[in-house]
């Protein structure tokens, strides 16, 4: 199957074409999906695209006169597609549905680390000879209440870690997952955990009812020596009201791995350009926030399978068997 892959860099050639073994024609383009990209894809029956590639209602519509009968998502989440409009044009789109969760839960605690003890503030004093340790100050994780916003398998795993810390776990989701409980979580409302935990990290989905779901008014019940992670996605926090937040002072420390307005910035090398972005140009001025680059997934394990469930998919549509990544409208 003739396969134009979006948005590609050395690392998805590479492990793209290790789990193809040459069964699908694959074509890449460094270019990313949108309505002035969807062109690209004339006569190729498939595209495969990434988190920050827009398939709009009207990019849907284009591909589709193009020939594009499947749009292979190689990520989980997907909230980048109008699933409705690819109904319509009769487009199926397909994602990978688990990749490991170690990967993200694991970064989260780096991240989490890293803020607490000032390891990037010490990393660039040390390379200046500089070995004092006034501001480096940093505090014990074992006995601090953690509250786990989304226990899914990522929010599962993060919590077992924090667990072997020695913590006390808070979580809010739509339902209660067992293996949490187990650990000894306590589920309460959403203020309530906010109100309570020391260090808040974040892994649900971007849906309607997600969307800034951190804002004004719920920075507001945070601790002022509290802790926010975010290794999910971007529209979750409201930037604006995070920004002032933290000129507030009321939040110790911030980690993102993602960021509301990332698209056309992040993945790509931007050290020679100027930013424009005046709201992440301020963001990243304040010591206590470390802003790394959507790369909680990167590993060697999760790339690997997101590449083999993607061609998994192709290969699934190709020859008609419908799997459990295929994506319908939520009104399904």
């Amino acid at each position: 199957m003739n396969v134009l892959v979006y948005d590609t860099h050395s690392y998805d050639r590479t492990f793209l074409d290790a789990a193809n073994q040459g069964r699908h024609d694959l074509t890449y383009t460094a270019a990313q999906l949108d309505r002035h990209t969807a062109a690209l894809a004339q006569g190729f029956p498939a595209i495969c695209c990434f988190v920050n590639d827009r398939a709009s209602a009207e990019v849907i519509e284009r591909l589709a006169a193009g020939g594009t009968r499947l749009i292979a998502q190689r990520s989980t989440g997907y909230n980048n597609i109008d699933l409705t409009a690819a109904r319509r044009h009769g487009v199926t789109a397909m994602r990978v549905g688990y990749y490991s969760p170690y990967a993200v839960a694991e970064f989260a605690v780096g991240l989490l680390q890293t803020l607490n003890r000032r390891i990037h503030r010490a990393y660039n004093r040390t390379r200046e000879f500089n070995f004092r340790l006034a501001g480096l100050l940093g505090r014990d994780i074992h006995g601090s209440t953690v509250g786990i916003i989304g226990t899914g398998k990522i929010g599962a795993v993060f919590a077992r870690i924090m667990n072997g810390f020695g913590c006390t776990l808070l979580g809010y989701d739509v339902a209660p997952n067992p293996e949490c409980v187990a650990l000894g979580m306590r589920y309460v409302p959403i203020d309530e955990l906010l109100r309570l935990s020391d260090i808040v990290s974040l892994h649900v989905p971007l849906l309607p009812e997600t969307y800034h779901m951190i804002n004004r008014e719920t920075l507001a019940l945070l601790k002022p020596d509290a802790i926010l992670l975010n290794t999910s996605r971007g529209g979750l926090v409201d930037t604006e009201a995070l920004i002032e937040a933290l000129r507030a002072g009321r939040i110790a420390g911030v980690g993102l791995d993602v960021y509301e307005e990332e698209e056309g910035v992040f993945f790509q090398d931007r050290s020679d350009t100027v930013i424009t972005d005046d709201t992440l140009a301020r963001l990243m001025t304040f010591p206590n926030v470390l802003v790394t680059g959507h790369q909680a997934f990167f590993t060697r394990e999760a790339i690997t399978t997101i590449a083999e469930t993607t061609i998994r998919n192709i290969t699934d549509f190709e020859e008609g068997r419908e799997n459990a990544n295929v994506l319908r409208p939520r009104s399904e």
